[in-house]
């Protein structure tokens, strides 16, 4: 069976981030292999962070937004590639 991939979509509208705050290094990056249940990014709403975890083992293909972004409910954020 070939490669699948898997999409983060964002449970909620708000607002992308790619690190826990501004001094530290983003969750993860294109090329970066990810295990399920690793924090992929955070979603926040109305001052609520919401750590968004990847189901399935994969490398990540492509990160769809970009820091800061304004996301709504449903959107793709983030493409893993998984064999």
């Amino acid at each position: 069976m070939g490669q699948t991939i898997h999409k983060v979509v964002s449970p909620l509208m708000g607002t992308f981030y790619r690190s826990s705050d501004p001094d530290s290094d983003p969750f993860v990056d294109v090329g970066q292999k990810v295990n399920p249940g690793d924090v992929v990014c955070v979603i926040e709403s109305m001052k609520i962070f919401t750590e968004l975890r990847t189901e399935r083992a994969g490398t990540i293909k492509t990160i769809l937004v970009e820091n800061e972004d304004a996301v709504m409910k449903n959107q793709a954020l983030i493409e893993i590639e998984s064999d």
